[in-house]
């Protein structure tokens, strides 16, 4: 876990928005696993931190819903139905474009722990 924890706190996001909730919440700063998909398609379940597709520069943390092409494309959804922008959406996004999965909150104090 430490190794991970080092190579993951370089990679660090922080959540905006009601798409994920309850899994998480506005001002939640999670660490991200950069290599967790290294080599390895995300199941369903996952979540993941992929750029938007209508705006690249901007990330989304979303729980993949489906996988189709063989493990190419990825159905990303927020936790949150009515309260998301996702795949339902903007379509389906490419494996190669996961940038990584969030796994361990660490703000604020009273909600540090592992997600999944």
């Amino acid at each position: 876990m430490l190794r991970r924890l080092t190579r993951s706190w370089g990679a660090r996001v922080a959540v905006e928005g009601d798409s994920m909730r309850p899994t998480l919440e506005p001002d939640d700063w999670l660490l991200v696993d950069r290599d967790a998909f290294a080599g390895v398609t995300p199941k369903v379940g996952d979540l993941v931190l992929v750029p938007d597709p209508r705006l690249p520069s901007r990330l989304l943390v979303k729980r993949v819903a489906e996988v189709h092409d063989d493990g190419r494309e990825l159905f990303v959804t927020g936790d949150a139905h009515d309260r998301s922008t996702d795949s339902r959406s903007f379509g389906s996004v490419g494996t190669t474009t996961v940038e990584g999965r969030p796994w361990f909150r660490y703000w604020p104090p009273r909600r540090i722990g592992r997600i999944s």
